[in-house]
């Protein structure tokens, strides 16, 4: 896959770059050279190679999945400017 001069100046659009005519073409070769390293990724065997979380043999710390209501709530609702029955009370924004 290559980029030509249009897709350069489309992605500079769509992300809101301001580009020169003059960068263009050195972008474009940017661009086709991050391409071509991800093709040569796709190359490689990855058959039967665990997905890591880390370059170190590591477990991700877990959790328990505990449904609380963070031991402070009152200290929450002290900061509201408007409340009620202990919840926060807001404008209404639809009529």
């Amino acid at each position: 896959m290559s980029v030509d001069a249009a897709t350069v100046r489309r992605i500079a659009h769509l992300a809101r770059i301001a580009v020169t005519e003059a960068e263009v073409p050195h972008l474009q070769g940017e661009l086709n050279a991050m391409l071509a390293f991800v093709e040569q990724l796709s190359e490689v065997n990855v058959e039967g190679v665990e997905p890591m979380t880390s370059v170190t043999p590591m477990e991700m710390k877990k959790r328990a999945d505990v449904v609380d209501d963070g031991g402070i709530p009152d200290d929450i609702v002290r900061n509201a400017p408007a409340t009620e029955d202990h919840f926060f009370l807001v404008p209404k924004v639809v009529e």
